[in-house]
């Protein structure tokens, strides 16, 4: 048995896949480790155990502001997205639209461009010389950032949704509206679910554009991470990121556990 073990073990392909992991995880499990450190700067190995870091990060002030800064826009981008993808997403997945492939990689244009060229876009063309506020266009940039994610899931949600069912509500005397309100939304609810979790982890993460378009008072939570450890390196920033990891997973853990996120993604 044990001999059966090890050499499953030591199979090439085994060994291939043990060291992707380790290249995956392995930058994760060091910032983990250290920011448990004792010592008062980013280093690996820890020296010593403690927690203080871990307690800091929720004292330092420009942190809860750039924390609920990144909530706003993630939560609010997120949900302008829905409010326009879902009726996107339906018109592409039920009606026959001319031009509809262009449609589609329009609508996916913001992922397949950099998000250094979208941010420097809003930054030269509105922001500039239209007199656009930071706010307003950091609230835009977020929302175009996760207008296609919001469109793909909700259509795949879409397409493994018999029409006939819509269609039988309308015979019926539904009125089209009614039968998207009462037939279609409760069946594509854990793919809304969905589209909204992955547009808010994407849009609580983002960096290009945010970097572009922060200023005075207004810095998402990652740009804030990147202006603290230019200043000082201790390992609060390595417990901040931490947190924002195992927060980040426990969202996607709970959203497959309860909505089968694999889906929709």
């Amino acid at each position: 048995m044990n001999s059966n073990l090890l050499s499953r073990l030591i199979n090439p392909a085994n060994l291939v896949l043990w060291l992707v992991i380790v290249f995956l995880i392995g930058p994760f499990l060091i910032i983990v480790a250290a920011s448990f450190s004792a010592g008062d700067t980013l280093a690996f190995p820890p020296q010593g155990f403690s927690l203080k870091w871990v307690y800091k990060v929720f004292t330092i002030e420009s942190f809860q502001q750039s924390f609920i800064t990144s909530m706003a826009l993630a939560v609010g981008g997120t949900l302008v997205a829905l409010a326009l993808g879902v009726p996107a997403a339906y018109a592409m997945a039920r009606y026959d639209m001319p031009f509809s492939e262009t449609v589609r990689t329009i609508v996916s244009s913001p992922i397949i461009v950099p998000g250094i060229i979208v941010g420097l876009a809003l930054l030269r063309y509105f922001v500039v010389p239209v007199g656009m506020s930071i706010t307003l266009a950091l609230f835009l940039a977020h929302t175009a950032l996760v207008l296609p994610y919001a469109v793909r899931v909700v259509s795949a949600s879409l397409n493994n949704l018999r029409s006939d069912m819509e269609e039988a509500a309308v015979l019926l005397g539904c009125s089209r509206a009614g039968a998207f309100f009462r037939v279609v939304m409760p069946n594509i609810k854990g793919g809304i679910l969905s589209a909204f979790i992955l547009g808010f982890v994407t849009s609580f993460n983002q960096v290009p554009v945010s970097l572009f378009l922060s200023g005075p008072g207004v810095r998402t939570l990652p740009i804030d991470m990147l202006g603290y450890m230019e200043i000082v390196f201790d390992p609060s920033i390595a417990a901040l990121s931490s947190l924002l990891a195992f927060l980040s997973m426990g969202i996607v853990l709970l959203a497959e556990r309860f909505l089968g996120f694999s889906r929709y993604v």
